[in-house]
């Protein structure tokens, strides 16, 4: 994988490709990630191609977290992935961080 898929200490940073043609890559970068993690951080920022598939895959992350009680996080999303979420017709306010992320650690 690229250096954008890199994780660190709870953090997954998105590939720029979460589009249908990518979605099985973004989907074991999360799965592993999520295993791996209690609390994860997904940097949203370089993501530059996505559709209803990256949608279905992050609202379905935030639910078994939610369900696990375990804190999943969206931060820095980019304007095409806020944008596929408006399409999609799911709020993705209700799923972006609005604290700092260095608080996902504890830090």
């Amino acid at each position: 994988m690229t250096d954008s898929s890199k994780q660190t200490r709870g953090l997954l940073r998105l590939p720029a490709d979460c589009s249908i043609a990518s979605i099985r890559g973004v989907y074991d970068l999360v799965r592993d990630a999520f295993r791996r993690q209690d609390k994860l951080e997904i940097d949203c920022s370089d993501v530059s191609k996505a559709d209803v598939t990256s949608v279905q895959l992050l609202v379905s992350t935030a639910k078994t977290a939610s369900l696990e009680g375990r804190p999943i996080v969206l931060t820095a999303v980019s304007q095409t992935l806020r944008n596929t979420f408006q399409r999609a017709g799911v709020p993705a306010d209700t799923m972006i961080d609005q604290r700092h992320p260095q608080e996902i650690d504890g830090r």
